[in-house]
């Protein structure tokens, strides 16, 4: 609960309210259930605000049910009707406020369900006496009562007075405090119009209270228009836009309840024009106090929410200072937000690392589905795939994500007419929105050529009875020919010729004794001789050699 400059509100988490929480007034006449239009009528106003996870009211200084006590010390007391499992609960809450601005001779309160004016009871005729003020005299001098009575001037109708009761009865509230006269309407009466000032639709009630008092009438003149622009989106800006009044003075400007001057707001983004007697307000979609929120239809899209604050004082030809105050909630329409994916592999590393981008903050990445297979996000320490993330300062985050080429997962193809190996990665990334947990699926694929390919290398290494050679297999091996001299290797070969092979899904071992076919014998002398043994690879269709494994070894005479 706090208080503000003009206003008392209550905020309660949306957690702790359960469902339906409702507001109740009390005073010492009783209980009176805060609906939606007894709150406009009242001076209430009573949001749900999910995105910022709480419910609040606030209370104008001047609303039907508060305690004031010379319009310098107003006391609230509500009920709070939550529910706890099932149960209704009821909880009381009282404040005591007291403004910490003076009043203005005049102050307007353009709330977002209702239009609020209030004005000092003592103050000075005007200057000057126009037309509209002559033409509301003659009615008002023809009552044949004294009672307080209204009446309504439209564009340039004056429609005929009624008495108090009645224009209670229609939903306008009238009230006289210690020092001030208020004047409250919900917007869209009968009686009020509206009208466009410099293009800005703006709604206008104009209410005169008079009394005949024999020879003289007092008159009081309420006068509240509130400008309805519609705010639109422009550029990374929410726009929304009043009209420029003659003799304005200043501006003050904030979310969220909170108000800071125009020079402050500027240095933190926003923008303040005037243009065509117009004055356009525009707030940075990352301003401070905003709110935004994905939505998943065909694609992902995101919109901002701001609740504006604003605040004019106006200066009339009589010096008297005017208070324009605006609650308005601006909405941007859905904005397209894609995510991005960038292939940052580097084929030296033979390694996919792949980032997907721009991932906004209540988004998360659920798991990932590469050429089909599901793999969760969480991978274990024995999996080859890497999920990283990397949360960015301007309220999103990323993920890089990395596959070695050999992973089986990874499709291969390789055309021998452009020598080019293919790598195929078809990626699937499952997003969720949060709260509700709604999916969104992001596709990339992601292709990695290799143009020098080599052909297979053997590992060699000597022993007591002769050479062996070892073959780590690739998954495309089978594209080139292992022989020994003109003969290709074969289980068959191997037996022929002594040789021991096995031959698995992983590697190639081939154990060549000495004295096997296949070796050749240099530099025979009576201490000790050499045995060199070759394995050759060829293309299977040229018979060209590409590539050989030489393997020699050195044996003393015993």
């Amino acid at each position: 609960m706090e208080c503000r400059d003009r206003f008392f509100m209550i905020a309660a988490d949306l957690s702790f309210t359960g469902v339906e929480p409702r507001f109740e007034a009390v005073d010492e006449a009783g209980v009176f259930p805060i609906t939606e239009q007894y709150a406009a009528k009242c001076g209430y106003g009573v949001n749900v605000l999910p995105l910022r996870g709480h419910m609040e009211l606030r209370a104008s200084y001047f609303s039907c049910h508060t305690d004031n006590q010379d319009d310098e010390v107003f006391t609230f007391n509500f009920n709070l009707i939550a529910t706890h499992e099932g149960k209704a609960v009821t909880y009381a809450l009282n404040k005591t406020c007291s403004p910490t601005l003076p009043w203005s001779p005049r102050e307007i309160t353009c709330e977002a369900n209702y239009m609020e004016v209030s004005v000092k009871s003592e103050i000075t005729c005007p200057s000057g006496t126009k037309k509209d003020d002559w033409n509301a005299l003659k009615p008002a001098h023809g009552s044949i009562t004294s009672d307080w009575q209204v009446m309504f001037q439209r564009a340039e109708e004056q429609l005929p007075p009624m008495n108090m009761s009645v224009a209670r009865k229609q939903g306008y509230v009238f009230d006289v405090t210690e020092g001030r006269i208020v004047f409250r309407t919900p917007y869209g009466q009968p009686d009020s119009f509206s009208m466009k000032m410099n293009g800005v639709p703006v709604e206008v009630v104009h209410a005169t209270l008079f009394s005949r008092q024999r020879w003289f009438v007092l008159m009081v003149d309420l006068v509240a228009a509130c400008a309805m622009h519609v705010s639109y989106e422009d550029s990374g800006y929410m726009v929304w836009e009043i009209p420029e009044v003659l003799y304005s003075t200043q501006f003050n400007i904030g979310l969220n309840d909170e108000l800071v001057e125009q020079a402050v707001a500027e240095d933190k983004g926003y923008i303040v024009e005037k243009y065509n007697a117009t004055v356009k307000i525009s707030i940075p979609h990352d301003a401070l106090g905003g709110y935004r929120k994905s939505v998943v239809i065909d694609q992902l899209y995101e919109s901002y929410i701001f609740h504006l604050y604003f605040e004019q004082i106006l200066l009339d030809e009589d010096r008297l200072e005017t208070r324009v105050r605006f609650q308005r909630t601006l909405a941007t329409p859905l904005l397209p937000r894609p995510v991005v994916t960038e292939n940052r592999t580097v084929l030296e590393e033979h390694t996919f690392t792949v980032y997907l981008g721009d991932v906004s903050a209540d988004v998360q990445l659920a798991a990932i589905y590469l050429n089909g297979h599901e793999c969760p996000v969480s991978f274990t320490n024995a999996s080859r795939h890497t999920v990283t993330e990397v949360v960015h300062p301007n309220n999103t985050h990323g993920y890089i994500l990395t596959v070695p080429f050999d992973d089986p997962v990874v499709q291969l193809q390789f055309s021998k007419e452009a020598a080019v190996l293919e790598y195929g990665l078809y990626i699937n990334f499952t997003l969720t929105l949060l709260p509700k947990n709604v999916s969104y699926y992001h596709l990339a694929s992601i292709v990695a050529l290799i143009t020098d390919i080599p052909p297979p290398a053997f590992d060699a290494a000597c022993s007591e009875s002769g050479i062996s050679f070892r073959l780590d297999h690739r998954p495309y091996d089978y594209l080139w020919e292992i022989c020994i001299g003109s003969d290709m290797l074969t289980s068959e070969l191997a037996a022929q010729h002594g040789y021991i092979m096995s031959n698995d899904s992983q590697s190639l071992l081939l154990d060549v004794p000495l004295f096997t076919h296949g070796y050749e014998y240099k530099n025979i002398t009576l201490k000790e001789f050499f045995g060199t043994f070759e394995i050759l690879v060829r293309d299977p269709e040229t018979s060209e050699v590409l590539s050989s494994t030489i393997k020699t070894l050195s044996l003393p005479y015993y």
